[in-house]
């Protein structure tokens, strides 16, 4: 092939196509830069998200006696209620993407605990293990009184303790299943120690909410971006004296209370008579309870809560 047959078509030539018809444009691979996708700011990226877009609905229950008041969050329409304890600092829209996928298949109810979210008490501080098991059991009174339905206790860092306190009481009669997400009581003591530094080395003060959902997914307390965005503006309360927000948890004074959380946590774990499923980051310092890790989870099939569902728990946080 002569070389001359290789140049690039002349430019008189590509206008007096273009003359001859001017419904068909000349295009040139040169002609404009490609697209590129739109760019978001900061404050468009980590905007809040509604949890609407995950729950049904969101409700108050009053404790009777007390001017105790939970705030909870519920999906679903039938089948068994899974009942979501988030962790320290956290809210119950902790479990808001797992709420999405969850309701497909059961009833889901996400409780902020004392001290957290949008629940008020007459002691935010009491962070006591036997406090937030009382408190457990009497939402759970008030929603279904002497009849409650099957329930599946999912409870993630703090509240995983929480929910395997409650369940080794053994006096919740309708208890079908046990989740523990990511604390091992060997893991959590040796932890203890550091907790007072790490909390006082985060953040304290945010300008916007925005900020503040930035902050824990680039500081790494959050992996998730959606899951930031739908649950850290309720863990935020807005301080009027310094103008900003801050943390709605005061977890700092509550240093008493801590050990009470995972002290014996295995043992109790081990001893819950009913179907468990451990969901770990890691393998290391199982302790006792490597001997349960998925023995149980075929049991809970029958619910419609399979293990791959169940590990779609863990990766929403």
């Amino acid at each position: 092939m002569e070389s001359s047959n290789l140049g690039s078509v002349p430019e008189e030539t590509l206008e007096e196509q273009h003359q001859q018809d001017s419904s068909k444009p000349v295009f040139s691979a040169f002609a404009s830069r490609p697209d590129r996708p739109p760019t978001q700011s900061s404050s468009q990226k980590y905007s809040p998200l509604d949890w609407a877009a995950y729950f049904d609905r969101e409700e108050d229950v009053c404790i009777s006696d007390s001017n105790d008041v939970f705030h909870l969050y519920m999906a679903g329409k039938e089948g068994p209620v899974v009942f979501c304890l988030h962790g320290g600092g956290y809210s119950g829209l902790s479990f808001a993407l797992s709420a999405g996928k969850i309701k497909e298949k059961a009833r889901v109810v996400a409780m902020d605990l004392r001290g957290h979210g949008k629940s008020s008490t007459e002691n935010d501080l009491d962070l006591s293990i036997e406090t937030m098991c009382n408190d457990v059991f009497a939402v759970l009174n008030a929603l279904y009184g002497d009849s409650p339905p099957a329930i599946v206790l999912v409870g993630h860092s703090m509240g995983g303790s929480v929910a395997v306190h409650v369940a080794a009481k053994k006096t919740l009669r309708s208890l079908a299943g046990l989740v523990v997400v990511d604390v091992v009581e060997g893991t959590a003591m040796a932890s203890l120690i550091h907790m007072q530094k790490i909390l006082s080395n985060r953040m304290q003060h945010f300008s916007s909410i925005e900020k503040a959902i930035e902050w824990s997914v680039r500081g790494g307390s959050l992996r998730n971006i959606d899951s930031a965005r739908v649950s850290i503006p309720t863990t935020l309360s807005y301080d009027d004296s310094k103008q900003c927000y801050v943390y709605r948890a005061r977890l700092e004074e509550t240093e008493q209370y801590w050990r009470g959380w995972y002290e014996g946590l295995s043992e109790k774990f081990l001893s819950c008579p009913v179907p468990k499923v451990l969901l770990l980051a890691g393998t290391d310092r199982l302790d006792r309870s490597q001997d349960l890790v998925g023995e149980h989870s075929h049991d809970l099939e029958f619910y419609g809560l399979t293990f791959k569902f169940l590990q779609f728990l863990f990766f929403s946080f």
